[in-house]
């Protein structure tokens, strides 16, 4: 049975896996959960496992009484019966049991859920952790679920399995350009961090579980404590799939070769365990798949969900496309792009034909009427060496008066080439954002318009939007100047360049060292302008954070690829620098600038916002820095941001500590939203007041987001440069719900691509070893953030050689006692002590499967235990009451 589809967004996205372990005579799986729900067929008499929806008209009414309850599905990656809501209140997520309950929603569905009667809450035992009766941090936990309702805050995607490496929980900051720089959390003017949440968002909790159960639903809960209790429910309605219902995966034979199934289907078995397994008719499969079943053994393919009966755990599908090998980073790739709905098609020629078609392309002599002749002042780009999308440039002159200077932001004028309307327009929109891969772009607009028409390369002249402030060099802004404008690039200087000429303020830089500039300026003037621009950021950047910004940065990979090959030949954590935090400095200037749009249109205005940090969570932080004896203080976020700036020492192991931290910091906090101001004009706009603003906007990078090419739009009818586009507010937002959308799914459709070439490197070059830091520790398993390469690992006990392990608490601390098994040269077992802050040698291996590899800890030497054991005992005053 089809739902009701409400289509309150845009775009969908991505995949989830296999959900049946048990297979009836007419197909009908059962998760380990579902001990109830076997309902397999009785001699063509089949029974219902799942309920009916409710009716619209029902749930809108249940809703408005309180009796149900609207979130996004969250399943749990190492347990799929497991799956979350977050609670509209901000405490403990809302549990739902198994796949029956979960009433064939998949993971990052917006779904309506009923509470279950209180004897079938899910009973908590007082040993476990937060982590284990919290929804888990997921590799795929539905980050693209940002922005599916505005007046629900979405939050921040995590990625706390095993496999994904850790990148910013917030905004992808100007400074990067998408290009595969550090990304990092930021959050301006957050005064007070422990603010409840009384908007619905989602809140991501803590790791998968281990492999025993520590939690159980309760028969009789009348004598519980009523925090030994997690709310249970069930799914009664799909408010909107967004959940793409396309997997990648692998075929299989039916395991009853007599059935009458055997001969009409195969069997789907996708990749990502929160998808069900799937039917497809053997019509669709390759010709000789029935005799040759084990020739398609790694091969990859794609299937997409077509139907779902009550009737069955397994879901019907058809069979799009093989893909290639598996482990192969071009089919892995696009089972990606798949999965998560990247439309990676080439782009039609209905969209090609909206282009100006006489290349090379010049600019119309009416517009140099219209708009402010730049083309001779210094003005350069500055970005990732192998961008060739320059979407911004820099401009920094010296004033008569020696004191001040004029410094100007250029963004690219996209609009101009966009006709509202056209079928460029529409596809723009619908792609919303570009994506990036470790080894492509996905572009949100055709190529010959990113690269070449829009794209500030130097030394031409090309259509911007400008905004010129004059400044002190203190970073105070004495005037402010928007407009169209035409500028010519005199350099395109990488990030690398810049650091140079920051790191050399008096050298004179070889001009063989740096790349080509136009006669009209000198490699001094560029160079002089770039140590003005440092010199002013660094005033704008510390007047930020005393106004109480928050920075959170994490450890990000970068790869070095063969060039014939593509595949990755090594990998390192980025260096986020000097360079990197100029040109972030004044794309943040202007995006706080652009705020004067809700001055003239305060109902239309398109604006970010940061929600507050998630309730819970935060609390749970607290409480566990006190017991950590961890000097924090999250009064606010610039009290914050100073307790992880002055808190830590430089040595290794401070600055481990401080990685860990770091990363614990992120998870309360909840991605930014693009909104539209008019929809929430009754309502107090949380956490959207950066330093220097009541607002802020995107408005720097239009090549590659359509939200800021419909700000450039909005901006232009401020400037009177044209009438005010006429869109209702509710239409606005629509559209930026699916910006929202689409630029999680880029993210984390990047996070993925990293993990992938990661695994790969692993496959190829590996045993990879690393110092790692324990992070998390369970009854039988502990995370590690592994410091050489910023990601974080799950390391089970029975993967190890131990003899035994115990797991107890020390007051609230976890601590895991490992007993490993003696070694020839040892006469006794060796025991080691795991608790978070912990330092431990790991090693990160493949495994048999494709793309999957492992980390195992490293089993110590008795001088590495005892130099442990000496750390423990030196940081026993701060390590002793810490609860996971």
């Amino acid at each position: 049975m089809s739902h009701p589809d409400c289509r309150l967004n845009l775009g969908t996205l991505r995949g989830s896996k296999s959900v049946s372990s048990v297979v009836g005579p007419h197909g009908v799986g059962a998760s380990p959960s579902d001990k109830k729900s076997k309902n397999k067929s009785i001699r063509g008499k089949k029974k219902s496992i799942f309920e009916n929806y409710m009716s619209k008209e029902d749930v809108s009414e249940g809703l408005k009484r309180g009796t149900l309850i609207q979130g996004v599905l969250r399943i749990n990656p190492k347990k799929f019966h497991e799956a979350f809501i977050p609670s509209p209140d901000g405490d403990r997520d809302i549990f739902i049991d198994g796949i029956v309950a979960r009433n064939r929603a998949l993971n990052g569905d917006l779904v309506v859920v009923k509470l279950l009667p209180e004897e079938q809450w899910k009973v908590i035992k007082p040993e476990s952790s937060d982590k284990e009766t919290e929804g888990a941090y997921e590799s795929d936990l539905p980050e693209e679920i940002c922005g599916s309702h505005l007046l629900q805050q979405s939050l921040k995607g995590h990625n706390d399995s095993p496999d994904v490496i850790i990148e910013a929980q917030f905004e992808d900051s100007d400074s990067e350009d998408g290009h595969g720089n550090t990304q990092h959390v930021l959050v301006d003017g957050v005064k007070k961090l422990s603010v409840c949440v009384h908007e619905k968002g989602e809140e991501d909790a803590g790791a998968p579980s281990t492999k025993d159960e520590s939690t159980s639903m309760a028969q009789d809960t009348s004598a519980l404590p009523e925090r030994s209790l997690q709310r249970s429910a069930k799914v009664v309605y799909i408010v909107e799939k967004k959940h793409s219902r396309a997997a990648t995966g692998f075929l299989k034979l039916l395991a009853d070769k007599n059935s009458e199934l055997f001969r009409k289907y195969a069997l789907f078995s996708p990749s990502d365990h929160r998808v069900p397994r799937i039917y497809v008719p053997l019509k669709d499969c390759p010709q000789d798949f029935v005799t040759r079943p084990k020739d398609y053994a790694n091969t990859l393919f794609i299937c997409r969900i077509v139907d779902w009966k009550e009737d069955s755990n397994f879901a019907l599908g058809q069979l799009a496309k093989s893909l290639g090998q598996a482990g192969e980073i071009e089919p892995e790739t696009e089972g990606i792009l798949t999965e998560y709905g990247v439309d990676f098609s080439d782009f039609s020629s209905e969209v090609l034909e909206c282009l100006p078609q006489d290349l090379p392309w010049t600019i119309p002599p009416e517009e140099f009427s219209k708009r402010r002749d730049l083309r001779k002042d210094c003005i350069f780009t500055i970005d990732p060496s192998t961008a060739r999308d320059l979407d911004d440039a820099l401009s920094c002159k010296l004033l008569a008066d020696g004191n001040t200077y004029e410094v100007g932001v250029h963004i690219a004028d996209v609009s101009y080439f966009v006709p509202e309307g056209s079928e460029l327009d529409q596809v723009a929109a619908q792609r919303a954002t570009s994506v990036y891969l470790v080894q492509k772009v996905i572009p949100m607009l055709p190529r010959a318009l990113c690269e070449e028409l829009c794209s500030l390369n130097p030394m031409t002249d090309k259509l911007t939007f400008s905004v010129i402030w004059t400044l002190t060099s203190e970073g105070k802004i004495l005037s402010e100047w928007f407009g169209r404008t035409i500028i010519c690039s005199c350099t395109k200087l990488s990030y690398e360049h810049a650091q140079s000429m920051i790191e050399s303020p008096t050298k004179t830089i070889p001009e063989q060292e740096l790349p080509p500039i136009s006669p009209e300026h000198t490699s001094e003037e560029v160079h002089q302008a770039v140590l003005n621009l440092h010199r002013i950021a660094k005033e704008l950047r510390k007047q930020r954070f005393l106004d109480g910004a928050l920075r959170l940065d994490q450890l990000k990979l970068a790869f070095t690829l063969d060039h014939e090959t593509g595949l990755p030949q090594g990998c390192h954590i980025y260096e986020y620098r000097d360079s990197n935090k100029l040109v972030e400095e004044f794309m943040l200037l202007a995006n706080m600038a652009v705020h004067k749009i809700y001055r003239a249109f305060p109902e239309r205005a398109l604006l970010r916002r940061h929600p507050p940090p998630q309730t819970k969570m935060l609390n749970d932080l607290v409480e566990f820095c006190d017991q950590m004896g961890l000097p924090m203080d999250f009064t606010s976020s610039g009290a914050l941001n100073k307790s992880l700036t002055e808190i830590f020492g430089d040595d290794k192991y401070s600055l481990a500590r401080k990685e860990v931290l770091t990363s614990m910091c992120s998870r309360p906090m909840q991605m930014a939203l693009t909104f539209c101001s008019g929809m929430l004009r009754t309502r107090k706009i949380s956490g959207a007041k950066p330093s220097t603003g009541p607002f802020y906007s995107h408005f720097t990078s239009a090549i590659r987001r359509f939200a800021d090419v419909m700000v450039h739009r909005l901006l232009a009818a401020t400037l009177g440069y044209r009438e005010l586009p006429d869109v209702e507010p509710s239409v606005l937002q629509k559209q930026a719900d699916h910006c929202n959308d689409r630029r999680m799914a880029s993210k984390r459709v990047h996070e993925l691509s990293t993990s992938l070439f990661f695994a790969i490197l692993v496959k190829e070059s590996g045993p990879l070893e690393s110092e790692a830091m324990v992070l998390g520790v369970l009854n039988q398993a502990f995370d590690v953030l592994v410091l050489r390469y910023g990601v974080h690992k799950r390391i089970y006990c029975n993967a190890l050689p131990l003899r035994s392990h115990h797991f107890r608490r020390v007051g609230k601390k976890p601590v895991l006692t490992l007993v490993w098994d003696p070694e020839d040269t040892e006469p006794e077992p060796v025991q080691q002590v795991i608790t978070i802050f912990s330092l431990v040698e790991v090693v990160l291996r493949a495994e048999a499967a494709a793309l999957k590899y492992s980390a195992i800890l490293k089993r110590p030497g008795t001088e590495d235990l005892l130099g442990l054991q000496d750390k423990e005992e030196c940081d026993s005053d701060h390590d002793h009451e810490q609860e996971d």
